[in-house]
């Protein structure tokens, strides 16, 4: 009865805390590393992309053009 009971205790994540807080310092740091790469390729895929070409109308200019 006595072996019954240590074997299952091995096995049983309340009794076990170092594999616990093995699984769980693991799946922190992947969880982690998960949304660092996944941010970095949000950012990168909605990038800033460059100055478009506007076009400003004559009179707004800083000297404006009247027809």
């Amino acid at each position: 009865m006595e072996q019954e009971v240590i074997e299952t205790k091995q096995h049983d994540v309340r009794y076990s805390w170092v594999s616990t807080s093995r699984f769980l310092f693991y799946l922190e740091v992947f969880a982690m590393v998960a949304f660092l790469v996944g941010g970095s390729y949000g950012l990168y895929t909605h990038r800033y992309k460059g100055h478009p070409k506007v076009s400003i109308p004559d009179n707004t200019l800083y000297s404006p053009k009247y027809k």
